[in-house]
């Protein structure tokens, strides 16, 4: 009784996502049939087709470009805190060696 190998993480085209999307509203098989059909996890899924409804304004939340732009904001944040940080430690040196 082994533990299953998690699988590796792969990319989906936006296209792609939105055709499992349709396949799931048109309501002809479930989603776990549709995610076994085309090797995929039933969570991602359900999560494509709740983005789908979020972007397309059927429910809260972020819609995807927000999600990209918080990411990218995010990305930038981290950034410049590590800037601000080596700034930080370069003036702390150069006001050792003056004294």
């Amino acid at each position: 009784m082994g533990k299953k190998k998690p699988r590796p993480r792969r990319s989906f085209t936006p296209e792609f996502k939105a055709e499992i999307v349709e396949l799931c509203r048109r309501g002809d098989r479930s989603v776990g049939q549709i995610a076994k059909d085309f090797d995929l996890t039933e969570t991602a899924v359900r999560d494509w087709g709740k983005q789908a409804e979020v972007d397309a304004g059927e429910r809260d939340g972020l819609t995807s470009s927000e999600r990209e732009e918080l990411a990218a904001l995010r990305r930038e944040n981290r950034r410049l805190r590590e800037d601000v940080d080596i700034l930080k430690r370069a003036t702390a040196f150069f006001a050792k060696e003056t004294r």
